[in-house]
């Protein structure tokens, strides 16, 4: 008797493959409830490394990650590192973003990259650290993942969807498709067992006009890769200048 009872006291300690961990700190808060009702931790996982793989830039990320960034405290920054266009600032700050809270980073290579993530999450200053990523081998990442765990800082490295076939010490990786409405979410790797179709998840649109998803239809256990609209211009980004100004740290996305 005893030993069962010790055995169910220390239940919580083990994690079992047929359910979501629950982590020592919880998830910060994704913005999405069906999204956080699926996430170890319910949310962004903290002190740690997590993977968006894209089909494409501009299918919903920065929808996704809006309620994030909009949640940046005072004091706090919340870091976008080599992103592919420059972020829009006045549909950011429609959105509550605290455009006096984010720093955008432009870096020559991915090495550079990859060092502005280690010194942002080093300086314990960040909410939030992400970071578009399109080449990195093991050793890279494990770093990363290293910086995030010391520096109690959720990292989201934003990277092409054929990295979904490479290792990753990624505790979360999500694949992103556009569908109807907003984007499909397919879970690829979490601490739990596996969705059994992708997740949809309504994204608003801040745009003008009609949105350019409205004839997909939404992901499906049978279909979870809805064909990307054409190809037009995304309410939240503004391609970077052909002759871009010289590297550095700006401050308010402006």
């Amino acid at each position: 008797m005893a030993a069962a009872t010790s055995a169910q006291s220390l239940e919580h300690l083990v994690w079992r493959g047929d359910r979501l961990a629950t982590p020592a700190l919880p998830g910060r808060p994704t913005g999405h409830a069906a999204l956080d009702a699926v996430l170890p931790g319910g949310g962004w996982p903290l002190a740690a490394l997590s993977e968006l793989l894209l089909p494409r830039n501009g299918v919903g990320e920065l929808g996704l990650l809006l309620p994030l960034l909009a949640n940046v405290p005072a004091g706090r920054w919340a870091i976008c590192i080599a992103p592919p266009g420059l972020p829009y600032a006045p549909a950011l700050a429609a959105a509550g973003v605290p455009l006096e809270r984010l720093l955008i980073v432009q870096a020559e290579s991915p090495a550079h990259a990859r060092w502005a993530a280690r010194q942002a999450l080093d300086s314990r200053s960040c909410e939030v650290v992400l970071l578009w990523l399109a080449d990195a081998d093991m050793g890279a990442l494990r770093r990363l993942q290293l910086a995030a765990e010391e520096s109690g800082t959720p990292l989201i490295l934003l990277r092409p969807e054929s990295a979904a076939r490479q290792p990753s010490p990624a505790v979360l990786r999500l694949a992103l498709r556009p569908c109807r409405g907003g984007i499909g979410i397919h879970i690829l790797k979490r601490r739990g067992p596996q969705l059994a179709a992708p997740l949809a998840l309504a994204l608003p649109w801040p745009g003008g006009g009609p949105r350019p998803d409205n004839g997909l239809e939404p992901p499906s256990a049978a279909s979870p890769a809805a064909q990307p609209p054409p190809v037009g211009k995304h309410a939240l980004v503004r391609p970077l200048p052909a002759r871009s100004a010289p590297p550095g740290l700006h401050a308010g996305a402006q």
